[in-house]
C-alpha cells in the first residue's frame, strides 16, 4: 500500500507534507552563530583593515558561501555584529539603592570592557569609525544605546525612590554613569583599576546625580 493512500479507494488520498525550503531560505542558526564568533576573534586577531571573508570562513569551519549568503560583504557583516550589541542589554539592577545599582553596572561593565577580544576591538573599531561614517553610526548606537538603556533605568528607578529629582537631567547623568569608566578602560587603557575604584566610582557618581 502507498504511503498517503487510504484503504478505501472513494476517500481522498491525504494531503502531502509541504516540504521544508531549502537551499538559500535555511539558514541554520549554528552556522550563523560559529561566523559571529569568528567575526570577534578576527576582529581581535588581525584588526577590521585586514580582516577578511576568506579569513573568517575558515575560522568559523564554514565556506565563503554560507558567509555570504547572510551577508553582502565585510562591512555589512561588522555592522550586523555591532548593531546587535545595542539591543542585547544588560537587566537593570535592583539593589534598592542608586549606589548599589551603579556599583553593580560597573562591575559588569568593566569585566566586558576589559575583555581580552573586546579590549582589542573596539579601539579598532573606533579607528575605522573615523573613517566610515557607516561604523561611526554603529559605533554610537551600539555604545550609547546599550549603555542608556541600562542607566536610564537606574536614574528612573532613583527618581522613584525620591533619591533624585524627578526633573533629573537625563542626559548629564548618562554622561555621568558612562564617561569616567570608559575613560579608564577604552581611552587611556588603565591596565587594572585601583582597590575599590569602582566602589569609590558608584559613590560618588551617586552624589554627582544627586545634586544634578
Amino acid at each position: 500500500m502507498l504511503v498517503g493512500m487510504t484503504t478505501n479507494a472513494d476517500e481522498p488520498s491525504t494531503r502531502p507534507r509541504r516540504r521544508a525550503p531549502a537551499g538559500a531560505a535555511v539558514l541554520r542558526e549554528d552556522v550563523t552563530e560559529a561566523i559571529r564568533a569568528a567575526v570577534f576573534e578576527e576582529l581581535a586577531t588581525v584588526g577590521y583593515a585586514r580582516m577578511s571573508i576568506e579569513g573568517i570562513a575558515r575560522r568559523a569551519g564554514v565556506g565563503k558561501t554560507a558567509v555570504y549568503r547572510r551577508w553582502r560583504s565585510k562591512l555589512h557583516l561588522v555592522l550586523d555584529i555591532v548593531s546587535a550589541i545595542a539591543v542585547q542589554g544588560l537587566p537593570a539592577p535592583e539593589t534598592g539603592s542608586l549606589e548599589g545599582d551603579l556599583r553593580v553596572l560597573y562591575e559588569v561593565t568593566s569585566r566586558a570592557l576589559r575583555h581580552p577580544v573586546a579590549s582589542q576591538i573596539i579601539p579598532d573599531l573606533q579607528a575605522e569609525a573615523a573613517r566610515n561614517p557607516e561604523i561611526a553610526e554603529a559605533m554610537q548606537k551600539a555604545l550609547r544605546d546599550g549603555q542608556e538603556g541600562v542607566a536610564l533605568k537606574i536614574v528612573a528607578a532613583a527618581a522613584r525612590r525620591g533619591e533624585v529629582r524627578q526633573d533629573v537631567n537625563d542626559e548629564l547623568a548618562l554622561d555621568l554613569i558612562s564617561g569616567p569608566l570608559y575613560w579608564r578602560s577604552v581611552v587611556i587603557r588603565t591596565p587594572k583599576l585601583p582597590k575599590d575604584y569602582l566602589n569609590a566610582l558608584a559613590r560618588a557618581t551617586a552624589e554627582a546625580i544627586k545634586a544634578l
